[in-house]
């Protein structure tokens, strides 16, 4: 149930658990906890999970008879543990009350996404007529980083006598939050050691085994209660210690509270002398509970006011809930880490935590409310500049060759083997020829320099990730004497399905468009930068990376010669596309229902998709998301190639017709997409993107994470898709492009020196408002245009009509 400002649930469901632990995670950019009940273990219900941002730990596994490496993102240890029983004056101990007890008689829990707390309530009754109430909120601190906290609330119903608790931290914990992984080794953790100091307060420390992280956490537990608690005790084993209460004589009506306050630190982290004194000192020195509340109330109220969307109706409702999530996963705390965007959020093990080219649907959202945190992201990729840079000369390569899976240290961390679950087979990876994850980081360098006037980066780190992307590209282009144009072999495009041409003796394909239009994209690009840049910066740049004239040369006359390889009047997702097998898409629909995943279908049935014309998710469209029409035209005209309306239209329809939507992404380009060409089913593609996780459309997938790219590419498709919105220039390029069923909505965005510039769009106007202050007008092109709209003032603007969206020359 959903409802302004919260995200509920009526009733238990041990089915819907792990989802609903997912969708109720609590985090602050530093640390995630899921949403899981304080009372319960892991199990095949429940799946408590705590994962710190950047926290990972490599180890080696057997896999189909060979030793194959991963590395993941860690679950730490568990600090909800806090599990209670009633013990009457006139019966024995009842039993350890949880969910999944039969003495549950009600219960339902709510998310405040504004003020980012979980509430649970429960009411426990046995058959004697006793009843138990417990209110129980959480939090994980949006202001300090390091804290969270409980409260727990007893409420006493029928009977007197005590209530005995039991609460602590849980250090035997592994990574076994997904299936398809169990048979891997899991066990991160060793090294564990705990105790109790200054009476209310316990701790447990540990490290990961290969990488040597150090991580401590201390809990301090308090009660409050009428009748006051008899002494505690503290009872420790190998990898837990725990605190025994007795919350002495309640009575009907009586309540009695229990506060938990955790401190969490690891080894990473700046500006201490060990996590464990870190952590103990920062459970003993938080403020109690109803300060803690308050001061992380108001953090949230700062960062909403940041990052402001308001879309009416039940659509506005998910999107604030993927807001919320965005946020917690990528806080301005997250501007003091080096970390990158972890494709799942740091909701749960999917894809072990990697960080794939998921910022490319991330950072246009960031870069328009919380700048520092794109540039801190940006900074995550210059750090491992160098190891991408190794990778590339080991391929026999120039430049900079960035993996398609980053994690801890910028080397190629994708897996050599997957699993077919419907199969049972383990199959080989080639999924690490995508490089335009390269190409992905130099659009969101540049994009986020346009949108924050931020040259100091884009003439620093910015310019030297850009030209070594760049010196890849221009490296991996051949040229072709009979087509007369350059060509790049051996890849995978963000389709995924195809990974080789049937029959091939080798992985990848020749000619990806995607990959061949972003990469001379990406030339263009560096040669405008090296023509911008002052003298002396250019000449250190091209000194310190041994570029000269000649190749300069040499990728202009690339970035205007690639192959962009067509069939039947459409673009070619890559060189012989056209020649593949066309799939019976309505046999396989009535054979299987849901075939998102139809290259696990096929290959459980010994077929290939590499056979067909059948794509997992938007490949050539995704073109249509990077670049604006007019831009896209202009790519394709200085590459000598016609990109007209008809062209455009035929392909979107084209590709339409023949991809499965296995990914998330999938159905948000898709209706960025149809929304600029006026299609028809662009709003049926919105809606699956809004209830992608909410709904777990993926069928199962929500409860191993978020997907954190397609939550923060709706807010995005609001933000930039619907309004047209381009930051280049020195302006804001307006195209709005509204659906009917989102024609209505404001945002409040950061641009370059202001803060708060408004865009309302209402009906068929567009409101520009610009805050007072003292940095200067904003420009603002609409329908051929400039407005200008000065500060403290705002401007109506009405849209132009039109008729069509697609690129014009």
């Amino acid at each position: 149930m959903a409802s302004g400002w919260t995200w509920s649930y009526q009733g238990y469901d041990p089915q819907a658990e792990r989802l609903r632990e997912t969708l109720c995670a609590l985090g602050n950019g530093y640390f995630v906890t899921r949403g899981a009940a304080s009372e319960t273990p892991a199990g095949p219900v429940h799946y408590p999970g705590t994962y710190a941002a950047g926290c990972y730990n490599r180890l080696t596994s057997t896999v189909a008879g060979r030793q194959v490496e991963n590395e993941d993102m860690v679950n730490l240890p568990n600090w909800l543990p806090l599990r209670y029983r009633i013990r009457p004056s006139d019966a024995p101990p009842g039993p350890w009350l949880s969910p999944d007890h039969p003495q549950l008689a009600a219960h339902r829990q709510t998310l405040d996404l504004r003020h980012g707390t979980l509430t649970r309530w429960s009411t426990y009754e046995d058959g004697e007529g006793r009843r138990l109430r417990v209110k129980q909120t959480r939090l994980v601190h949006m202001e300090d980083p390091h804290l969270a906290a409980l409260r727990t609330l007893f409420t006493a119903d029928g009977w007197s006598g005590e209530l005995e608790v039991e609460t602590g931290i849980d250090g035997d914990v592994r990574n076994d939050g997904v299936a398809r992984y169990r048979e891997l080794a899991g066990r991160h953790l060793g090294g564990w050691d705990c105790g109790g100091e200054e009476g209310d307060t316990v701790w447990l420390t540990c490290r990961t085994l290969d990488s040597d992280v150090g991580i401590a956490l201390a809990a301090r537990i308090q009660v409050g209660s009428a009748e006051g608690a008899s002494p505690r005790t503290t009872e420790r084993t190998a990898r837990r210690v725990d605190q025994q209460l007795r919350l002495a004589v309640l009575g009907t009506g009586a309540t009695a509270v229990v506060d938990k306050t955790v401190a969490l630190h690891t080894s990473r982290d700046p500006a201490i002398g060990s996590p464990l004194r870190a952590a103990v000192d920062g459970a003993v020195a938080a403020p109690d509970f109803p300060r803690l509340l308050a001061s992380h109330r108001a953090a949230w109220e700062h960062l909403w006011q940041r990052a402001k969307l308001d879309v009416p109706g039940e659509a506005g409702v998910i999107l604030r809930l993927h807001l919320f999530h965005v946020l917690q996963t990528l806080s301005p705390h997250t501007a003091e880490l080096d970390v990158g965007v972890p494709a799942r959020g740091l909701h749960g093990e999917a894809y072990r935590g990697h960080v794939f080219w998921d910022e490319l649907f991330v950072l246009p959202f960031l870069n328009l409310h919380l700048p520092e945190v794109s540039r801190a992201l940006l900074d995550y990729r210059h750090r491992r500049l160098p190891a991408a840079c190794r990778a590339a000369q080991e391929a026999g390569r120039a430049g900079a060759m960035y993996p398609w899976q980053s994690g801890s240290d910028g080397r190629e961390e994708t897996q050599q083997l997957h699993l077919n679950p419907r199969s049972g087979r383990w199959l080989p990876d080639h999924s690490h020829l995508q490089h335009h994850v390269g190409s992905a980081v130099a659009y969101n360098i540049w994009q986020y320099c346009q949108a924050s006037g931020d040259t100091e980066y884009l003439y620093g780190h910015g310019a030297e990730m850009l030209l070594q992307i760049a010196r890849f590209w221009a490296d991996c282009a051949t040229w072709d004497p009979d087509l007369g144009r350059y060509r790049i072999r051996g890849v995978v495009g963000p389709d995924e399905y195809h990974d080789g041409y049937p029959e091939a003796a080798e992985p990848g394909l020749d000619d990806n468009a995607y990959t061949n239009v972003t990469a001379a994209w990406v030339l263009m690009r560096a040669l405008d930068l090296g023509r911008t840049l002052p003298a002396a910066c250019r000449r250190e740049l091209c000194e310190r990376n041994h570029l000269g004239d000649e190749d300069m040369a040499r990728w202009d006359d690339i970035a205007h010669r690639l192959h962009v390889p067509y069939h039947q009047g459409v673009i070619s997702q890559f060189a012989g596309y056209g020649d593949l097998r066309e799939l019976d898409w309505a046999e396989y629909r009535r054979r299987y229902g849901d075939i998102r995943r139809l290259d696990r279908i096929l290959e459980s049935e010994g077929d290939t998709v590499n056979r067909y014309q059948a794509s997992k998710q938007a490949d050539v469209l995704m073109l249509g998301y990077l670049f604006s029409p007019t831009e896209l035209a202009e790519v394709f005209r200085q590459l000598g190639y016609a990109l007209d309306d008809d062209i455009w239209r035929n392909t979107v329809v084209y590709y339409l017709a023949r991809t499965s939507h296995g990914s998330t992404l999938s159905a948000l380009v898709h209706a960025w997409v149809l929304a600029r060409v006026r299609h028809d089913d662009a709003w049926s593609y919105c809606e699956e993107a809004l209830t992608g996780d909410v709904a777990d459309l993926q069928g199962g997938t929500t409860t191993e994470g978020i997907h954190l790219g397609a939550m923060a590419g709706t807010l995005d498709l609001v933000q930039r898709g619907m309004t047209g919105l381009e930051t280049r220039d020195d302006a804001l390029w307006l195209s709005p492009a509204p659906l009917p069923q989102l024609s209505k909505f404001a945002v409040r965005i950061r641009y370059r020196r202001h803060w708060d510039i408004g865009l309302h769009l209402r009906a068929e106007r567009l409101r520009v408002a610009v805050p007072d202050g003292g940095n200067g007008a904003v420009r603002v092109r609409l329908g051929g245009r400039m407005f200008t709209v000065a500060p403290g003032t705002s401007r109506w603007l009405d849209l132009p009509v039109s008729t069509s969206g697609a690129p014009t020359p």
